[in-house]
């Protein structure tokens, strides 16, 4: 597999975050691929056509016989970076700038195909899979009785961008692990939102980052559902990842809810 893209001669090395599967070698990160042939292309064709403003991102990187995919790996070029906690409204910044660029991009076709439980969870939290079908998930009845209707449209965004945002001190911040997802923009930021105070150890001042953003409140409801019904559809997987992040669930969904009934 080192040798089809061309890093042969590098000794791998183990990289941070994520689910840990991630390796370096020379120039490339290389992945296990967990998206299928199609959303892999959409990758590789779509990267080149947009503007980097003030922010970097890893393209994707073919093996020497013009393959995405290699024995189950997948490659994108070096972005060097380090995650930063508690740089939420910078995460949030550079998200909008990631989602201006993409602006005009059409909805892929594959995003109808996908079934993962954030695909699902992320269905769930936009009422095209009915909520009553998942109220045993954590705070879903609570959370789905603030839901008020959103008029915003929707366009490609990076569903998951809490953990994937690296901090550089000379470089524009690199956006890594693009997950799309077509909904609202501020969904996303909503997204970083609902990560911080429900695993992160965020206060109510974070909202200062997204105060500009006219019904913020249904945005954050629907980002907690999304993470709630992700939450119970692996917890067989990771029991103990969802058990920890409950003590702070009770304070996110009542501040979500009461940002939701304002008008």
């Amino acid at each position: 597999m080192l040798a089809a893209f061309g890093v042969a001669d590098f000794a791998p090395v183990a990289l941070g975050g994520g689910q840990g599967t991630s390796w370096r070698a020379g120039e490339l990160v290389l992945k296990p691929a967990d998206v299928d042939q199609d959303e892999l292309a959409w990758h590789a064709q779509t990267y080149p056509r947009l503007t980097l403003d003030g922010f970097r991102l890893p393209r994707p990187q073919a093996a020497r016989d013009g393959s995405l995919c290699v024995e189950g790996w997948c490659a994108t070029r070096y972005e060097a970076g380090r995650h930063e906690l508690r740089h939420w409204p910078e995460i949030i910044e550079v998200g909008a700038r990631f989602h201006a660029a993409l602006r005009g991009i059409p909805r892929p076709r594959f995003l109808d195909a996908r079934s993962t439980p954030w695909a699902i969870s992320d269905r769930v939290a936009w009422g095209e899979i009915p909520v009553s079908d998942y109220l045993k998930a954590g705070y879903l009845p609570q959370l789905s009785a603030a839901i008020r209707p959103l008029s915003a449209p929707g366009q490609l965004i990076h569903g998951d961008l809490s953990g994937n945002v690296l901090f550089h001190d000379q470089l524009s911040p690199a956006i890594i692990d693009f997950t799309p997802y077509w909904r609202p923009a501020h969904y996303a930021s909503a997204i970083v939102v609902a990560d911080a105070l429900v695993w992160e150890g965020a206060t109510n001042d974070i909202l200062s980052a997204v105060s500009h953003v006219d019904n913020f409140g249904q945005y954050l409801v629907r980002a907690l559902i999304f993470r709630a019904v992700t939450d119970w559809l692996c917890a067989q997987d990771w029991p103990s990842e969802a058990e920890a992040s409950s003590t702070r669930w009770p304070l996110a969904v009542d501040l979500a809810c009461q940002l939701a009934a304002q008008p």
